[in-house]
């Protein structure tokens, strides 16, 4: 419980994505990725169960066999001392297969059964919200730049003086963290509590204080530009 890991592993096509050796491949890599610990080349270059092969030489074996392009993108990992990292697939493909992955790593000494609940509705939240920053802290500083910079370009053309600028633009940064700071978004569960103040509810709730210490979402072809299907697996 208190570690998770994900796999992207991408196919040209949905038939191929529906394909049972396929499924078998990511669901057996996705097992060893917890081994991995978010290290790519380190889980390419693990044995594959059943096989004299690495993962690298079965997806090679696969490829050929399957005729199509396959690729183990990329591979996260949380983990904490004490309490649980959670796992939601949306999106569900087949058993632990899904287009988007989400991991929460909660840091509690709270009850397992009760951090499972609370962890499961938050990785819900994220893969429905899709935060990019944990809190304020952990923004990209490039892109807060760069949204300062917009911010800044949108209020001068207001005519106001200086002064009232920067505070428009310090008001609007308020807007945009809560937009992209996860402690900050507005919790897609209820519509209406802040995630921060959930996790002190449940902190009241439990006597036990927890601290969501990590997450990670995994959308199957982010970044790419023709989106390929299957899947991110916990």
């Amino acid at each position: 419980p208190g570690r998770g890991a994900l796999v992207e592993v991408n196919s040209e096509t949905d038939f191929v994505a529906r394909n049972e050796q396929f499924q078998a491949f990511v669901r057996t890599v996705a097992d060893l990725a917890l081994a991995a610990a978010g290290d790519l080349d380190r889980l390419l270059a693990m044995g594959f169960p059943g096989t004299n092969e690495t993962v690298q030489g079965q997806l090679t074996h696969l490829i050929a066999t399957i005729g199509e392009n396959i690729t183990v993108r990329r591979t996260a990992y949380l983990a904490v001392e004490e309490g649980l990292v959670a796992s939601y697939l949306h999106n569900v493909q087949g058993d632990g297969l899904g287009r988007i992955g989400v991991l929460v790593a909660l840091t509690s000494p709270a009850a397992p059964a009760d951090l499972e609940s609370l962890g499961k509705k938050l990785a819900m939240h994220v893969a429905a919200a899709n935060p990019s920053a944990l809190s304020r802290t952990d923004v990209d500083p490039a892109q807060l730049e760069r949204e300062r910079g917009i911010l800044s370009e949108q209020a001068r053309a207001s005519g106001k003086p200086e002064a009232i600028i920067a505070k428009m633009v310090e008001g609007r940064l308020n807007k945009f963290y809560e937009d992209v700071c996860l402690l900050e978004q507005t919790y897609v569960i209820d519509g209406e509590s802040k995630v921060s103040a959930v996790l002190e509810a449940f902190a009241k709730e439990t006597g036990h204080p927890v601290t969501l210490s990590g997450f990670v979402r995994l959308a199957l072809g982010e970044g790419i530009e023709k989106a390929a299907p299957d899947s991110a697996a916990a």
